[in-house]
C-alpha cells in the first residue's frame, strides 16, 4: 500500500506541475508548385513577407487573395509537390548581422559562402524595415571621398547620399564602386558589396583583390549570384540594406554599393510574372519603382539624437546603347541624388574613368564637398564642359584663333589630369594638390603624355619643402591662403 501511495502522489506532482502549451497555426494546402514559387489555399490569416514552410521548404509570401496566397521559395523544395500541407510561421525573415559578418561573404539569409564556418550574429535585423523618417534625417555635409579625382572634384558624394553609377556593360561601373571601398580603409567607414546576378568567379575575383588590399577587413560581400534563384537575386539587397542599417543605428559610417539594381529589377519582373501579376510597361509590375525606392530611402544620414551615423549608397544600373531615358534607369535617377553617367565613347577613347561631365550631377554638391577642394575644383567642370564642346566645333574648322587653341590645349590638359588607373585611389591632399596644379596654369607648357611624371615631381617638391602644407590639408580639409601663396611661389621654381 505504502508504494501505491507513493506512486500516487507521484502522479499527483506530475499532473499539477504539467502545463498545457497549446500552439495555434494556420495551415494550407499547395495547389501549385514550380519555377519557384508555391501557390496555397486555406490561409487568408498570411501577412505580407511572413515566411511559410512545408517540409525541407521555406518560402515568403508576396502574393494575397482571398484564402490564397502565392510565395517565392528561399531554399529546398525537391521534396515538396501539390497536395502537401503548408504552415504560416508568423514570422519575417530577417537575417544576422554585426562585426562578425566583416571578411565574409554571405547569401542573403545570413548563410557564408566562403567555406570558412559558422557566423555567429550579434543580432538580427528585418530584410524590410522602414526608411527613417524626415525629422530623424540630418542634411548631407559630411564628405565621403572616393579617392578618384573627376568624382571628388566634380561630382562630390556625401555620407549619407545615394549617387547613382550608371552606364553601358563594361564601362567601369564596379571599378568605380570598388576603388570608393578602397578609400575607405582607415577611415572608420564600413563597407558592404551587394553583388545581384554575377558570376561566381567574378565575385570570388572581387574578394580575393579586396582580401590582398587589405579591405575585407571592413568590407562584407552579399552575394547573390548568377546560379542562385531569382527570390535571391531579389531579396540580396535587401538583406545587404540590414547588414549597413545594424552599423548605421550604432553610429557608424557605412558605404554600401548595389552592383546592379538593373538585374534586381529583372529578378523581380520575373518573380512578379510567374505569380501572375499584370505587367506594365517594358513586361515590369506596376510597383517596381516603390521596389526600389523603399530600398535606396533608407539610405540617410541619421540625426545626432539616433546616434549620427550614416549609410551612403552606390547603387548600379546598366543601359543598353547608352539609353538612360528607358524605364528602371529613370525611375532610380529620380530616386537618387544624383547620377555619375559613364559613357562608352570616353571609355574607348582612353578616357577612364568615362565620365560625361554633362550628364552627371550631384545634387548635394559642394555642401558635402572640403572647403580645399571646393576652391581648386570649382571651375574645372565649366572648364571641361566648355572644352567638350569646343571639341565638337573645332571638329569642323580648319583655321582656329589663338584663343580657341589655347582653351582646347587646356582642355586636352584637364582630361588627361582626370585620368586615373583602376585600383588607385588618391588621398585627398593629394586630389588637392594634383587639381591645383592643372587648374591653375601650372603646367601648361606641358605634353599631355609626360603630365602624370610633371605632376608627380612637383608634389614631391612640395613634400620635401612644405610638408605642413600635406598636413594642414589632412587635418583640416582647408587651404589657406597663405599656403596658396605658398604653393605658386614653389611651383613657379619647378625645375
Amino acid at each position: 500500500m505504502k508504494e501505491l501511495s507513493h506512486i500516487t502522489q507521484q502522479i499527483k506532482e506530475r499532473l499539477e506541475s504539467y502545463k498545457s502549451t497549446l500552439v495555434a497555426r494556420e495551415t494550407g494546402v499547395i495547389t501549385r508548385i514550380g519555377d519557384g514559387v508555391i501557390f496555397a489555399d486555406g490561409l487568408g490569416s498570411a501577412a505580407y513577407g511572413e515566411l511559410l514552410y512545408s517540409g525541407d521548404c521555406y518560402a515568403l509570401v508576396l502574393n494575397l487573395e482571398r484564402d490564397k496566397a502565392g510565395a517565392i521559395m528561399l531554399n529546398g523544395g525537391q521534396n515538396v509537390k501539390a497536395g502537401d500541407r503548408i504552415y504560416a510561421t508568423g514570422k519575417v525573415i530577417n537575417i544576422g548581422v554585426g562585426k562578425s559578418l566583416l571578411g565574409r561573404i554571405v547569401d542573403c539569409l545570413g548563410q557564408p559562402l566562403d567555406n570558412k564556418g559558422d557566423i555567429a550574429a550579434e543580432d538580427y535585423r528585418f530584410l524590410e524595415y522602414p526608411a527613417p523618417a524626415i525629422m530623424d534625417r540630418a542634411a548631407v555635409t559630411k564628405p565621403l571621398p572616393t579617392g578618384i579625382k573627376a568624382i571628388d572634384a566634380m561630382l562630390p558624394i556625401g555620407k549619407g547620399q545615394r549617387e547613382l553609377i550608371i552606364g553601358d556593360r563594361q564601362t567601369g561601373k564596379t571599378s568605380i564602386a570598388v576603388d570608393a571601398i578602397l578609400n575607405q580603409k582607415g577611415k572608420d567607414v564600413y563597407c558592404v558589396y551587394v553583388a545581384i546576378g554575377q558570376k561566381a568567379s567574378d565575385v570570388s575575383r572581387l574578394a580575393a583583390m579586396l582580401r590582398d588590399k587589405g579591405a575585407m577587413e571592413y568590407t562584407v560581400i552579399v552575394a547573390a549570384t548568377a546560379s542562385d534563384s531569382a527570390a535571391k537575386q531579389y531579396l540580396a539587397p535587401y538583406a545587404g540594406c540590414a547588414v549597413g542599417e545594424h552599423f548605421m543605428y550604432s553610429g557608424k559610417d557605412v558605404l554600401i554599393v548595389y552592383d546592379d539594381l538593373t538585374k534586381h529589377a529583372i529578378a523581380y519582373r520575373e518573380l512578379s510574372l510567374l505569380l501572375g501579376r499584370p505587367s506594365g510597361r517594358e513586361a515590369y509590375p506596376g510597383d517596381i519603382f516603390y521596389t526600389h525606392s523603399r530600398l535606396l530611402e533608407r539610405a540617410a544620414m541619421l540625426s545626432d539624437r539616433l546616434g549620427g551615423g550614416s549609410m551612403t549608397a552606390l547603387p548600379i544600373i546598366e543601359t543598353q546603347l547608352g539609353d538612360i531615358s528607358s524605364y528602371v534607369p529613370t525611375n532610380v535617377i529620380s530616386i537618387t541624388d544624383g547620377q555619375i553617367y559613364l559613357e562608352r565613347q570616353l571609355f574607348n577613347s582612353g578616357v577612364r574613368p568615362a565620365i560625361n561631365v554633362g550628364l552627371s550631377v550631384s545634387r548635394v554638391g559642394g555642401s558635402a564637398q572640403c572647403k580645399a577642394m571646393r576652391q581648386v575644383g570649382g571651375r574645372l567642370r565649366l572648364e571641361l564642359a566648355h572644352y567638350r564642346e569646343l571639341q565638337i566645333f573645332s571638329q569642323f574648322l580648319s583655321d582656329l584663333d589663338y584663343t580657341t587653341r589655347k582653351l582646347l590645349t587646356k582642355g586636352e590638359l584637364l582630361t588627361e589630369g582626370l585620368k586615373q588607373p583602376a585600383g588607385e585611389p588618391l588621398d585627398t591632399p593629394l586630389e588637392v594638390l594634383y587639381i591645383f596644379i592643372i587648374t591653375n596654369d601650372l603646367v601648361s607648357d606641358c605634353q599631355p603624355c609626360n603630365l602624370d611624371k610633371t605632376v608627380e615631381k612637383i608634389i614631391d617638391r612640395v613634400r620635401n619643402s612644405c610638408p605642413d602644407i600635406i598636413d594642414e590639408l589632412a587635418k583640416t580639409g582647408e587651404l589657406s591662403d597663405d599656403n596658396t601663396a605658398k604653393l605658386l611661389s614653389l611651383m613657379g621654381t619647378r625645375g
